[in-house]
């Protein structure tokens, strides 16, 4: 099942807002987990998360509509305390599980790892250039193992 992107980005800002290291996630970091929770559910699920296309821009995957709804935020982090989504039971598991991982890294940090996987270097880089969700599906099967 897919889900609106930005009920995802709000699941994730939620988080950040809620966990120990008292560090809001920035919009960078943002789309950049955004791609992490999109490419496992690909590969866990045969499915995506959410149906918008992720773009290979200079500094990583970005889900345009994303960006520019949080761009007037800079590089300051943004909190979240509305309602968040509930997923299902396997992808509530999932979805912490990524960001158990992804989650501690920085922005930076998360951009370096981006630029060295398959689904970014394998996509021209620009605005409008789509990184393939079936890129993404075959890359993250292989992280699951």
């Amino acid at each position: 099942m897919s889900y609106p992107v930005l009920d995802i980005a709000n699941k994730i800002l939620a988080r950040g807002s809620s966990d120990d290291s008292g560090e809001l996630i920035s919009n960078l970091k943002l789309q950049k987990l955004l791609y992490y929770m999109q490419g496992f559910h690909l590969a866990y699920f045969n499915e995506p998360l959410f149906e918008e296309d992720i773009e290979a821009w200079m500094y990583g995957p970005v889900v345009p509509s994303m960006y520019e709804r949080f761009q007037d935020n800079g590089n300051k982090g943004i909190s979240y305390s509305g309602n968040v989504l509930a997923l299902t039971p396997e992808e509530e598991k999932l979805f912490n599980e990524v960001y158990k991982v992804y989650g501690v890294y920085s922005a930076i940090g998360l951009m370096n790892l981006t630029h060295n996987e398959m689904p970014w270097k394998s996509t021209n880089i620009g605005k409008g250039n789509v990184i393939e969700k079936n890129k993404m599906r075959t890359f993250f099967k292989k992280r699951l193992k």
